[in-house]
């Protein structure tokens, strides 16, 4: 069975988490198929925006409690971060499309894209401290720049779950769209990230990843000495503006 699906739709690459019999909990089987399928997102200069979801009744109940039981089998100490890593640094937006359960791990899987678009339904929730484990995909990293580190703490010393409203409001999920409308809001969302550049996407979250946390001068400072100018679709795109504005 293929674990995580592909689907491409005019340059966009939809990823689905495919287990949903054991609501999508993570295996090293399953990272090994999104590794793969990042790997070969880099490669494609057909595809523009990339949606990460899951099958079924959620996104992920988080890391299979049963393959950490049993010892799971790693090529390498840190590869499962690594992988998200590797997610994260793509050259192209990526979305993590939330519904039903985000727990754990699978919370710190949709952390590693650029954001999260949450369905009223979702529930998200920080559990390691409940299974007495610590994070090792990036939770401690990520979390906090995301909601900052006082409600990151929070988060992780209660392993509260939050609904979908209280993640938009602390800056966890960007948006919350009612479960029915769930497809159709990711996708308008995607066709809009597409409609632009490509070169300005990739150029953006280079900048972005090089200038987090910085301060305010050395950003400004690296923004000015790397920048990379303009995309060789440039032209074409004022062109075809200015032509609009003729007609």
């Amino acid at each position: 069975m293929t674990t995580v699906l592909r689907e491409d739709r005019d340059g966009l690459a939809v990823l689905t988490l495919n287990r949903p019999d054991k609501l999508n909990a993570l295996t090293v089987g399953m990272f090994a198929e999104l590794r793969a399928h990042v790997t070969a997102l880099y490669k494609d200069d057909t595809i523009g925006c990339v949606v990460l979801r899951g099958a079924g009744k959620c996104f992920s109940a988080g890391h299979d409690l049963a393959d950490i039981a049993e010892g799971e089998k790693v090529p390498s100490r840190g590869w499962h971060s690594e992988t998200l890593r590797m997610m994260e640094r793509l050259p192209k937006p990526v979305i993590a499309a939330v519904h039903g359960h985000c727990y754990t791990g699978a919370l710190e899987v949709a952390l590693a894209a650029d954001f999260i678009i949450a369905a009223e339904s979702a529930k998200f929730g920080d559990t390691h401290a409940k299974w007495a484990l610590t994070p090792i995909w990036g939770m401690s990293q990520r979390l906090p720049r995301r909601v900052g580190i006082a409600t990151a703490k929070r988060l992780m010393f209660t392993a509260e779950m939050i609904r979908a409203d209280e993640a938009f409001r602390i800056g966890l999920a960007e948006k919350v769209v009612p479960d029915a409308d769930f497809d159709a809001e990711i996708d308008k969302l995607a066709r809009q990230i597409l409609a632009n550049s490509p070169f300005s996407h990739a150029a953006n979250k280079r900048l972005l990843e090089a200038t987090d946390a910085r301060d305010m001068d050395s950003g400004l400072q690296w923004e000015i000495l790397n920048n990379e100018g303009v995309g060789p679709d440039m032209q074409a795109r004022i062109g075809a503006f200015m032509g609009k504005g003729r007609s």
